[in-house]
Order: structure tokens, then C-alpha cells, then sequence
């Protein structure tokens, strides 16, 4: 019983229907054709609700309805569903993109813009710090770090830390080489890997430390266990005077 309790979740989760719909969904597919009735006692989806359900699901796609007496219901296949709800959630995700990017224009976000300034100014330097813990939380900093590059992007790491490293730099490496912001990556280099960050300059070797390095203003140390993700950890820090002197010595450390 949690067995089939856990499966009707799931199904309810991927393709975004509610627990009734997925009940009479799932009765369908088991029986290929069907009437309503019969798919009310099936699921034990109550018959008040069964046709309300039917006619939501025709509505999404998911079942075709077919004339005559009694009226019968089809099941689409679970391929074609699938295909229809990633298209679907990619026209999502793109009309989301549109909208915030519509934001950009607007005096809400202009003010938003201001009030930040103003903010900032009141902040001292060496108060713009930040631990992170997980892998997530790390890759979300990085990204925000590399959006915010003007002139360069160093990196030092591992072999698997080149190969996360590039995978993230692949979607910036087009709009870093128009921009003509340079990416060095020092690092054991992995082949296939490197294919993704074509234009950086690789230097193979452990430098024996994780960092990332942005326009030598903000650095983020990685410190944590790289082979669990969920305790790697790192400490980012934004100062300009210390970025650069740690920088200068990090490049004396490798000639």
C-alpha cells in the first residue's frame, strides 16, 4: 500500500496533476479504454468528481474522449505526455525569463537599484564576507560571481573541480570572449573537459589549493571535503586591496 501511496506521489509531482487526476490517469492506462464509471470504481475516485477529473485531464492532454454510448476515454502514452509537459515547462521557463526580464525597465526595479547604491555606501569592505556549505549553495555563488565579471576569472582546483568548473563556464565563455574578459584555469587538466572553456588559458598543474577569482575584487576559498558535496564549504570575500595582494603572491608562487 505505501508502495503504490509512494508511485501515485511521484507521478503527482513529475507531471504536476492533482492526486484524483493521477488516480484516474494511472486506472486508465492500466485499462487502456474505459468509461467513466468504471473508472470511478477502479481508482476510487468519488463519481461526483470523475467527470470533473476527466474533463480536466482530456483538457491537458493527458486522454481522448471517445463519441458514443456510453461515452468512453482513451489514455495518451506516458511518452507523449512526457514530451508535451518538457515543452510545456520550457515555454513556462521561457515566458518566466521574458517577465523578469520585462522588470528590468520598470521604475520598481530602477528604485530597487538605488536603494541598493545607497545601501552600499554605508557598507565597510571588510564586512562584504560570507561562509557557504553544499555544493549548491557554492556553484549559486560562483555563477553570481562570474554574472558580475568585468575583466578576468581565475580559477585554481582539482581535476573534478576543473571538470564542475568548466561545465559552469561553458554557457559564459561565448559572452566572456565578446566582452574580452580573460579566464585562466590552473588545475589537472581533464581533456574532454577543457573542449567547454575553449579561449581560457589552462595552466596543468595542482596548484594545491580551490579558489575562484573574479577581476581580482572577490575571491571565493574553497575549503570543505570536495568528495562530499553536501559538506563541501567556502568562504567568500570581496576586498580589492586583499584580492590583489593575495593574487600577486598566489602567481610568484607558481614561476
Amino acid at each position: 500500500m505505501l508502495e503504490k501511496k509512494q508511485f501515485l506521489e511521484q507521478i503527482k509531482e513529475h507531471f504536476r496533476l492533482n492526486i484524483y487526476e493521477v488516480k484516474i490517469w494511472t486506472a486508465l492506462l492500466s485499462r487502456g479504454i474505459a468509461a467513466a464509471g468504471e473508472l470511478a470504481d477502479i481508482s476510487g475516485v468519488p463519481r461526483s468528481r470523475c467527470y470533473d477529473v476527466l474533463e480536466s485531464l482530456e483538457k491537458k492532454g493527458f486522454i481522448i474522449m471517445k463519441i458514443g454510448k456510453p461515452i468512453k476515454y482513451i489514455a495518451v502514452q506516458p511518452e507523449t505526455i512526457l514530451e508535451r509537459v518538457k515543452s510545456d515547462l520550457k515555454d513556462e521557463a521561457r515566458r518566466q525569463t521574458e517577465l523578469m526580464e520585462a522588470v528590468r525597465d520598470t521604475d520598481v526595479f530602477r528604485e530597487l537599484e538605488l536603494l541598493h547604491k545607497s545601501g552600499v555606501r554605508h557598507v565597510d569592505p571588510t564586512e562584504m564576507s560570507n561562509s557557504l556549505v553544499g555544493r549548491d549553495s557554492i556553484n549559486r555563488q560562483i555563477k553570481a560571481m562570474l554574472d558580475n565579471a568585468e575583466s578576468s576569472v581565475v580559477i585554481a582546483t582539482t581535476q573534478d573541480g576543473f571538470r564542475r568548473k568548466a561545465k559552469i563556464l561553458r554557457n559564459y565563455m561565448p559572452s566572456f570572449r565578446r566582452k574580452g574578459i580573460s579566464v585562466k584555469m590552473i588545475a589537472p587538466v581533464d581533456s574532454l573537459a577543457a573542449k567547454k572553456v575553449e579561449g581560457a588559458e589552462l595552466k596543468d598543474m595542482d596548484a594545491g589549493m580551490r579558489f575562484v577569482n573574479i577581476d581580482n575584487k572577490e575571491i571565493l576559498f574553497l575549503l570543505g571535503n570536495e568528495q562530499d558535496p553536501e559538506y563541501d564549504m567556502g568562504v567568500w570575500l570581496q576586498s580589492e586591496f586583499f584580492v590583489n595582494g593575495y593574487s600577486e603572491l598566489f602567481h610568484q608562487s607558481l614561476e
